[in-house]
């Protein structure tokens, strides 16, 4: 079916749609992984956004239950070079196409991939609309144009969990008492195991996997939840998820996190990673077109050793709003020298910019889950 992709700046992608008819509109972005495309699927810091893969080929290894990073899909589009329909994979339990019109998400394929990317990398991340309804390029620019803007907008809301669960034996466990009556009392191995309350401002399934792997016992709360629900909880560790858009405008989980600090040891990763610079009286910019993929070189900066880490975020700490508050800066990206991680020097809170949980991205970086653990028992001793 033919489909007609509009960029705001009046650009036009002509492209077919392998899901049916639709119309749709986002931010457009672009991913630089080879493979894992259920996983950029499922991930809701994608909320708001169409992504565009790179890879040419895609499909071809089908979809599976066990590579799902959420409860579904949160990208707004799919938008490929070549759609496979005949998946070959002995994990494989159905195809792309109908996994993304199970959740009434747009697919296209046969577009220009190559020379969308380079325009989004030359001018910059834009809103656009797709449609197979409506053919008419100056009608879907000024949609595209209308839609809303990236900056400014919270969609942390439209992805966190409304109600507290934990994360046990690789999955969710429903967690009996509501957030406003939540206390010690709750965690079920008090005393075997150290217990972590992680907020979800759109928190994936192996950063869980992996802070169970350590051995934590893990209650996942709404990003609106208040210092003084994790304080009755007395967890040994905090923290802070993934998650989509703005930082700036989720002024709520900053004013939280700035009162949590100093009472536990708090570890954040991306969105986490720019709440936590925001409470410590950082500021945040939006990036051109931001970091999306598996083979983004990042540089530690005490070792000099160089990670090639998984990242997925449109915004950035400004490395000079943190001079001159005991902060040392611990990770910089070698592609365009922007802020990947930094540390409290009297404080235990610690974060990064980018995935170390990977999934899709390779595990150079899965070290720091230890160090929030070793944190953790240091701050206990």
């Amino acid at each position: 079916m033919d489909a007609l992709l509009a960029l705001e700046d009046g650009r036009i992608f002509p492209c077919r749609s392998f899901t049916g008819p639709g119309e749709t509109a986002g931010e457009v972005v672009f991913n630089t992984s080879m493979t894992g495309y259920q996983e950029v699927l499922t991930d809701p810091s994608y909320r708001g956004q169409m992504v565009v893969m790179t890879y040419p080929l895609v499909g071809n290894y089908g979809i599976n239950p066990e590579d799902m990073e959420s409860t579904r899909i949160w990208v707004s589009a799919f938008i490929i070079r070549e759609y496979q329909a005949f998946y070959s994979n002995f994990r494989a339990t159905g195809n792309l196409a109908d996994y993304l019109k199970s959740w009434r998400i747009m697919g296209v394929e046969e577009l220009d991939t190559r020379a969308l990317t380079l325009h989004i990398r030359n001018a910059g991340a834009m809103r656009a609309v797709i449609s197979t309804e409506d053919k008419d390029p100056s009608s879907l620019v000024k949609k595209a144009k209308a839609s809303p803007s990236m900056t400014g907008l919270d969609l942390v809301k439209e992805v966190t969990s409304s109600k507290p669960y934990f994360w046990e034996n690789g999955g969710i466990s429903s967690c009996q008492p509501p957030l406003d009556e939540l206390n010690s009392r709750v965690w079920k191995s008090r005393g075997e195991k150290k217990s972590v309350v992680a907020f979800d401002f759109g928190i994936k399934y192996n950063i869980l996997r992996n802070l169970e792997k350590l051995g934590f016992e893990v209650l996942v709360v709404p990003a609106t939840t208040t210092e003084q629900t994790v304080k009755a909880l007395e967890p040994d560790g905090i923290f802070l998820s993934n998650g989509p858009g703005d930082p700036e405008p989720v002024h709520y989980a900053v004013k939280t996190i700035k009162n949590l600090l100093g009472y536990r040891p708090i570890f954040g990763i991306c969105l986490g990673h720019q709440l936590l610079g925001l409470a410590l009286g950082g500021t945040t910019f939006k990036l051109k077109f931001g970091h999306h993929g598996a083979n983004q070189p990042v540089k530690q900066l005490s070792t000099g050793k160089v990670e090639i880490t998984s990242q997925n975020h449109g915004f950035s700490v400004d490395l000079d709003s943190l001079v001159g508050k005991e902060i040392e800066i611990t990770h910089m990206n070698l592609n365009d020298n922007t802020l990947e991680g930094f540390r409290h020097k009297t404080i235990p809170a610690y974060s990064v910019q980018y995935h170390p949980e990977a999934s899709p991205g390779p595990h150079d970086a899965e070290y720091l889950f230890q160090r929030f653990k070793d944190m953790i028992t240091k701050q206990e001793s």
